[in-house]
């Protein structure tokens, strides 16, 4: 039996640790209660009254022992974690902070001032406000340095900690000093509201040609995408000729996203399954019959940092043919993680299953290798010397056909994406050439 992707109500993880732990969650799912009475036919004993102790008294001379005193509430958290990180990378113990990060990160919203931010100088400098957010409507500009957050100097600060602060509680103040192209400080206040994070981008590379870039795979991610495939039609004008679809460095995300996305690009069959020991761990999302990218000949771009949610996209669309996978081999991140909450703002995320491809690939430790390899490598533009053309010489005679000269300089055009990324080039290449050879 097919399970529709909108009326799952099982909330599944797909996450990944590159370097530092990631974790995205959809709506997180509340451990079920079993009856005293009911025994699993895999349940096991109780553990052994002297591993209990052991463990009891492991705690007790830790008490005792230590260099310095130790608490018992710490001793036992440590001892869950270190539970949970024996099991698998990505099974974890979190707790209030770290449970609060994922579901901002998966949700794509927290309370903030709109700002993106880098530092120069050892100073916080704003790169750009956000439209329709504190930040912009209290003026605050692209370049100005934030040398204080509520009074206290930002220099020696990490970027992460001065972010910290500038989060918080929806509607509380804060105070920001700023300098604005080394004049006088001054002061902004302002009050915190909800920010929306979106997670895609999308653009026209050329007339016919468009771009939708995904960088993670929140909650609102498949309307997203939704959108900015009516976008990109309404820019052009008509159907698009091409679309490339950029999946690099792409930890994850939501499982429901990702089906989602795949879905705005099949209109039949098996989208991905999954397989795990709980009840609910099977399941099975198929593609519905519209058609939001209207069969548009596509190239998915993926490399070493696409995983996860981005490799079942990915898997999708090769397994049924929909696309060209270029790049270089996604991560091999197939499996699949639960949010478990716990009392006090604690979660548990608990890998509870493995997904497969329409095709019933794991990728798990293998990844996906593309149709078409293409590294990345740095693209130089050369000088461009052009001689002079037909078209420069005095007294040249025109187009037979009535077209307009082309003297020398008349082609320059201004810098595009593809002009400094390889394998978007190549991509776009690619499209151009699908699209001569299958035009009608």
């Amino acid at each position: 039996m097919l399970h529709s992707p909108r009326l799952t109500s099982l909330a599944l993880t797909i996450a990944v640790v590159l370097g530092a732990p990631l974790a995205l969650a959809a709506e997180p799912t509340k451990p079920t209660t079993v009856p005293a009475t009911t025994v699993s036919p895999t349940t096991k004993a109780p553990l052994p009254l002297e591993e209990l102790r052991t463990f009891a008294e492991v705690m007790d001379r830790i008490k005792a022992a230590y260099v310095e005193p130790v608490d018992d509430k710490t001793l036992l958290e440590n001892a869950i974690k270190g539970m949970l990180s024996n099991l698998d990378p990505h099974s974890a113990y979190l707790g209030p902070e770290d449970f609060q990060e994922l579901q901002e990160s998966t949700s794509g919203e927290f309370g903030g001032l709109g700002i993106e931010v880098g530092m120069e100088d050892g100073f916080v400098k704003v790169v750009s406000p956000i439209d329709d957010t504190p930040a912009s409507r209290a003026g605050i500009e692209a370049g100005d340095l934030i040398v204080k957050i509520n009074g206290q100097p930002t220099r020696g600060q990490t970027m992460t900690e001065a972010v910290d602060k500038m989060r918080g509680k929806i509607g509380e103040k804060i105070t920001l000093t700023l300098v604005r192209d080394g004049g006088t400080p001054f002061d902004v206040t302002l009050a915190r509201a909800v920010i929306q994070v979106k997670s895609v981008k999308s653009q026209l590379l050329e007339d016919g040609y468009g771009y939708i870039r995904i960088t993670q795979f929140q909650v609102k991610t498949g309307e997203e995408v939704g959108k900015a495939l009516a976008k990109l039609r309404k820019d052009n004008g008509k159907k698009l000729r091409g679309l490339v679809l950029d999946l690099r460095n792409n930890p994850g995300g939501v499982l429901q996203s990702a089906v989602e996305v795949a879905d705005h690009f099949l209109t039949k069959g098996l989208i991905v399954y999954t397989k795990g020991r709980i009840a609910n761990s099977e399941l099975r999302f198929s593609a519905d019959p519209a058609d939001a990218s209207e069969g548009v000949p596509m190239v998915v771009l993926i490399n070493g940092g696409s995983a996860s949610a981005s490799e079942i996209v990915a898997g999708a669309l090769q397994d049924q043919k929909r696309g060209v996978l270029m790049g270089t081999d996604s991560f091999g991140k197939g499996s699949v993680q639960t949010v478990l909450p716990l009392n006090n703002d604690r979660a548990l995320k608990l890998t509870t299953a493995l997904y497969y491809t329409p095709n019933g690939r794991s990728i798990q430790a293998q990844g996906i290798i593309p149709d078409i390899e293409v590294r990345q490598a740095k693209l130089t533009a050369e000088v461009d010397n052009e001689n002079f053309k037909e078209a420069d010489l005095q007294g040249h005679l025109g187009n037979g056909n009535g077209g307009a000269d082309r003297p020398t300089g008349s082609t320059k055009r201004k810098e595009r994406p593809q002009d400094n990324d390889f394998q978007l080039s190549q991509a776009l290449s690619l499209l151009k050439g699908l699209s001569i050879t299958h035009s009608k």
